[in-house]
């Protein structure tokens, strides 16, 4: 084989093996554009994500709005708390400005309406911010809004919201999030991998959505895969982060820019194989 062959054959691998991880657009394209809404979902599939994720909410009036915080200061300016509060007033207030002027006529999309934009073959990350008790209410708007079961995936810190799904929509993937905090005085990281696991067990969860963080190592992984799960991270905007967590294997990567984090590694491929 010539040099150039072997080139080409390189890249070529590498490159098949960048299409096993996903590209999720953390709360849209949230670097371009207002987190959690219309605007930054659609952009994120004018990128070229894979999936989107969004978070999500029960109002006081029983209805599933999106929106990260339990409280509307941050993105509209207005203390109000979502779960006090009704989706008809939710909806008058904006959540663009707050990024650029020229989203001033953005709401808080409900779940309906996110549901409603995510293409054929394209996936979504619902990330569930309250308790249990939005489950219900959750299962049928999945259930009416016509993409396949394979297309959403539900995620969580909640335990109980992850137990919840797996009872009451056994179809759906759902997903535990954890990060990590570091003990003052031991400085061990909790919770440990052993506890990952117990929770992953006991909640009947599908998988582990981990913080991209360097208490994550290749046993770790090991020991998610051999329990028959999947692996994914958050929130990855540094390429070397990337590519360490490619190297694990994750299943997905979410990132606040998704088309550009993309290329970095598309370029950082490209170098580390050029003749």
């Amino acid at each position: 084989m010539t040099r150039f062959a072997a080139f080409l054959f390189l890249t070529m691998l590498m490159s098949s093996a960048a299409q096993a991880q996903l590209i999720v657009a953390h709360r849209g394209a949230s670097h371009d554009a207002p987190e959690n809404t219309l605007a930054a979902f659609k952009l994120a599939w004018e990128q070229g994500a894979d999936a989107i994720e969004g978070d999500f909410h029960l109002t006081k009036d029983g209805q599933i709005i999106c929106i990260h915080d339990g409280d509307t200061k941050r993105v509209a300016g207005v203390d109000l708390k979502v779960a006090q509060t009704t989706m008809e007033e939710l909806r008058k207030l904006d959540v663009g400005s707050w990024k650029d002027k020229k989203f001033a006529v953005e709401r808080m999309p409900t779940l309906k309406e996110v549901l409603a934009i995510v293409p054929a073959k394209k996936q979504i990350f619902i990330e569930i911010k309250c308790g249990a008790a939005i489950v219900p209410v959750m299962k049928k708007d999945l259930e009416a809004c016509g993409l396949k079961p394979e297309q959403m995936v539900v995620i969580s810190f909640n335990e109980d919201v992850i137990a919840a799904v797996k009872k009451q929509l056994p179809g759906m993937k759902a997903h535990w999030l954890t990060g990590y905090k570091q003990d003052k005085e031991t400085k061990a990281w909790k919770p440990t991998h052993e506890q990952v696991l117990a929770t992953l067990a006991r909640i009947d969860a599908d998988g582990l959505d981990t913080n991209a963080h360097e208490t994550v190592t290749e046993a770790f992984v090991k020991s998610v895969r051999d329990a028959k799960l999947e692996f994914h991270c958050w929130t990855v905007d540094d390429p070397k982060v990337a590519q360490r967590f490619i190297a694990l294997g994750v299943d997905s990567i979410t990132t606040n820019r998704p088309a550009w984090l993309r290329e970095q590694l598309s370029l950082k491929r490209g170098a580390a194989v050029a003749p």
